[in-house]
């Protein structure tokens, strides 16, 4: 059975992101952010970046527009 990158022994390489503060936005609306901290930057499969908002959601990056701080 292959595998995407994700086992109990193993994880995807991180990014250059991981752990760094962004800025978060919906819907291309800047009006209206909120600030958050990169919890996963996949820069190999399954190649997901998640973002843990600070009020305590989590998104992913398809589903926000977000710069670094």
């Amino acid at each position: 059975m292959a595998t995407i990158g994700i086992a109990f022994d193993a994880f995807p390489e991180q990014g250059i992101y991981l752990g760094k503060k962004v800025r978060v936005c919906f819907s291309y609306d800047k009006s209206r952010t909120i600030d958050g901290t990169v919890v996963r930057d996949d820069i190999e499969d399954p190649g997901h970046t998640i973002i843990k908002l600070e009020d305590g959601r989590h998104v992913l990056a398809t589903e926000c527009q977000y710069q670094p701080l």
